[in-house]
């Protein structure tokens, strides 16, 4: 029976039968889908100024052609995973295409890169949501990793409680952060075109500037490309939208592409005529906002907004990683316990494993957004790259009417996402690097998985040729601590499954162990003790002998032999603190031996 404050929490359970009604309908699935991509903006402009601040304020109109250069990628990523979407409409994403079009090793490195992106994307996003609100109010700068892992604890109960549910709570901040964002994008333009604004010194569109590479460019490129990270998302959680789902997946990825390519290009423009500097302590976004309201309600709704939407831009994580860790568990990838559902009909293995990852990463980078970014932004390239030549492949292989036009959109997705990669392996080598570590190790792993489960399989079935035991006979040892209430419920139990009945007592006392042997015989008489004296207090190491011993014996004698080990249960879980736990260590050493029954005889305390 679960507690209430699980039910509190995460609410009553879900029928199997109630699986139909948790799907979700274009709108709530953009506010669950969308929220990290359309968040991004938060990050996106700011990261591309920081990279041409560093030769000097005036290289800040190389934020606009920038700009239009995410907006071409942006574009062909948008028809790419349409294509995606309608080609493997029951979701998997990058996984399924690279899977099923490169071979299982790259569909292995694109659903193990997006594993781990999505836990970047829970981090990235919480730790910017906690910038937000220290902006609001630097008081709390010190405060930044506690708040950022309460948030993601926070988060992880939404989702814990279903996908309509957790839409339904996520809807009305969204929509309100993009009302919000329209309303400061029009404001700030209205205002600089009429000259309401006083002017601000910027360098004029064109200017040459001293320092300027294309190397810089292409690395301010790259940076800049952590906006489109998320667009993916839609395209693993196809399972979730109402039907018709493919048509349904396609339009709402439509729509959020276009708000965050209007976003990300109306961000950078009032960056750009209002001459935003990225400062420590200050986003990019807040200084826009303070520009075109001033410290108005306007100012604190939108760095409210914004900082809500970029916590609740997780939950795009949470909804996307339980469903590809779920098609990774499917084709034996990945731990089985990952296609089960919860108590709410949602993953919640997936969604537990993806919490701790985050607060893990939170705090190992001390909830530094500028620190993760490149590596957020190295977990989604390389499925993008992956995920487009799956398709090139794809085409060509198959070449349906109209394919020319398909592969070339992914054409020109796969070059542009691949030149991103490469330049953020160059430029960003410092921070990048953990990726040739974990990747090898999450695919060596992943193979693992497999292997082992292609072992079991054949070893669990049932065929003719199997050669089963025929026991004569069952000899049990109950181990006993002392004459117990207990024990003497143990072993009337043990004399009703066993033909022979053997006691087994440690001890630890000389003088202790003859008084319990006079105890023993004067009360069980008919039951056979076997009594070890371990010198150096082992309990668990002469039992291990002495049941190696009796194996051998009941081998001979063609005897199955049970081990019994009596427990007392008491009535609160948390008194289980308050006694050793010897037999789940004699019970966890047992279940590694060969042909020996481990069996546990409870007795549960009334108070």
């Amino acid at each position: 029976m679960a507690s209430p404050l699980k039910r509190l929490l995460i609410g009553r359970p879900l029928k199997t039968s109630e699986a139909g009604d948790q799907k979700l309908g274009k709108l709530k699935a953009l506010a669950v889908l969308s929220s990290d991509a359309l968040s991004s903006i938060a990050y996106g402009t700011e990261q591309i100024l920081l990279v041409l601040v560093t030769v000097s304020a005036a290289a800040m109109w190389y934020s606009l052609p920038i700009a239009l250069c995410v907006l071409v990628l942006l574009f062909a990523l948008n028809l790419s995973y349409k294509q995606i979407i309608y080609s493997y409409p029951h979701g998997g994403g990058a996984y399924i295409v690279s899977r099923e079009n490169l071979g299982n090793n790259a569909g292995l490195i694109a659903g193990g890169s997006l594993l781990v992106d999505y836990m970047l994307t829970v981090a990235v996003s919480v730790s910017s949501g906690t910038d937000a609100i220290v902006s609001a109010v630097p008081s709390l700068y010190p405060f930044a990793v506690p708040i950022a892992v309460v948030l993601v604890v926070v988060v992880t109960i939404i989702n814990l409680r279903g996908i309509t549910e957790s839409a339904s709570l996520l809807a009305i901040p969204v929509y309100l952060f993009v009302f919000s964002i329209i309303v400061l994008i029009f404001t700030g333009l209205f205002k600089v075109l009429t000259g309401m604004d006083a002017s601000h010194e910027t360098a004029a569109v064109g200017t040459h500037v001293q320092g300027v590479t294309i190397f810089l460019l292409l690395r301010a490129f790259a940076s800049g490309s952590a906006s489109l990270t998320g667009i993916e998302a839609i395209s693993n959680a196809v399972p979730l939208f109402k039907e018709p789902r493919p048509k349904n997946a396609a339009k709402t990825l439509t729509l959020m592409a276009g708000l965050l390519g209007f976003f990300f290009v109306g961000i950078t423009v009032l960056a750009f005529v209002y001459g935003t500097v990225p400062e420590l302590k200050v986003t990019v976004l807040s200084q826009i906002a303070e520009n075109v309201f001033g410290r108005n309600f306007m100012f604190y709704f939108i760095q409210a907004t914004t900082a809500l939407i970029l916590v609740l831009a997780a939950n795009t994580g949470f909804s996307a990683f339980p469903l590809l860790a779920f098609n990774l568990a499917k084709d034996k990838f990945m731990p089985r316990m990952y296609l089960a559902r919860g108590d709410r009909l949602g993953y919640s293995n997936g969604i537990i494993t993806l919490a701790v990852g985050s607060i893990l990463l939170i705090i190992l980078f001390k909830g530094k957004t500028e620190l993760l970014i490149p590596l957020y932004s190295v977990g989604v390239f390389i499925p993008f790259t992956l995920s487009q030549t799956g398709m090139i492949v794809k085409w060509w292989k198959q070449r349906p009417k109209g394919w020319k036009k398909s592969l070339s959109a992914n054409l020109l997705g796969a070059s542009i996402s691949f030149t991103v990669l490469i330049v953020l392996f160059l430029t960003r080598i410092e921070s990048v690097w953990p990726v040739f570590i974990f990747m090898p190790i999450m695919i060596y792993v992943f193979h693992r998985t497999r292997h082992h489960y292609r072992k079991v399989g054949p070893q669990l079935r049932i065929d003719e040729t199997m050669d089963l035991p025929d026991f004569k006979g069952n000899a049990v040892i109950i181990c006993v601590s002392d004459t117990t209430k207990v024990v003497e419920g143990a072993l009337q139990y043990a004399k009703s499954i066993g033909d022979t009945v053997i006691a087994v007592h440690i001890s630890i006392d000389k003088k202790q162990e003859k008084e319990f042997v006079e105890r023993w015989n004067r009360v069980h008489p008919e039951v056979r003790i076997a009594n070890l004296f371990s010198p150096y207090r082992s309990i668990s190491d002469p039992l291990m002998k002495f049941i190696d011993t009796a194996k051998q014996k009941a081998d001979q004698d063609n005897y199955s032999l049970t081990v019994l080990i009596p427990q007392f249960i008491p009535r609160k879980g948390w008194q289980n603190l308050l006694h050793n736990q010897t037999s789940l260590l004699i019970r966890t050493r047992l279940l590694m031996k060969r042909d020996v029954v481990v069996s546990t005889y409870p007795y549960h305390l009334k108070e």
